[in-house]
């Protein structure tokens, strides 16, 4: 474990249709919506489960870079909530069955049966060029050490819940669209350039920055 350099704040969805996408998410993550629909956000127990759903107006066109992975006692009663059905564990041989959100936007579902937890998010995927060096560069961030496992580069403890883990994995495809997920940090900005992240554009309450590989994500002060 070494000092963090950021702190995770919370996590973002780009939507078309916010007030259905905000009411789908709920539903699957055991959130609640709160806020009108131009500061529309999903709380829970903490201010770190906090999910902003912010109006975009571009479409979902290319599979996601940042993907949640979600339980749920049985897929049947996540696509009974929208969702489609991608790829099912029974085809794939992995252990969670691929999904897609009303607006296309992919994400995994582990079947718990009665198991499954009141809040429900538990891991953030992120396709890389690079696993082994983005997990690395972010654990720097985070100030915590890479866990490798099944082939998966980890980060645990460092987002909404000790549960909650950001898993890399390398993938063939090139980065060509900004993402449709992303986090927000509180931390320091000129600490995150000099470690490597690079500066995108400026508001007036938070900076947006991407990582080594473009990944977009956003600095609060402390």
């Amino acid at each position: 474990m070494t000092t963090p350099i950021a702190v995770w704040k919370d996590l973002c969805i780009d939507a078309g249709d916010v007030d259905a996408q905000s009411r789908f998410w709920a539903a699957v993550t055991g959130l609640s919506v709160e806020g009108p629909v131009e500061h529309r956000r999903l709380v829970g127990p903490t201010p770190g489960h906090t999910i902003w759903v912010n109006a975009v107006d571009r479409p979902h066109t290319v599979k996601n870079r940042l993907h949640l992975d979600v339980d749920a006692a049985h897929r049947d009663d996540v696509v009974a909530l929208g969702a489609t059905l991608l790829a099912p564990c029974e085809k794939t041989g992995y252990a969670w069955s691929v999904m897609a959100d009303p607006e296309g936007n992919e994400f995994c579902v582990f079947e718990r049966g009665r198991k499954v937890p009141a809040y429900r998010l538990h891991g953030i995927g992120v396709d890389c060029a690079d696993a082994d060096a983005l997990a690395a560069w972010w654990g720097r961030v985070l100030g915590t050490r890479v866990v490798y496992d099944w082939g998966w580069c980890s980060l645990e403890g460092v987002a909404a819940d000790d549960r909650m883990t950001i898993d890399f994995n390398v993938v063939p495809e090139p980065r060509t669209v900004p993402n449709r997920v992303h986090w927000d940090l509180t931390g320091d900005v000129d600490a995150l350039l000099a470690a490597g992240a690079t500066r995108l554009w400026d508001m007036p309450d938070w900076t947006v920055l991407a990582d080594p590989e473009g990944n977009e994500f956003c600095v609060f002060p402390e």
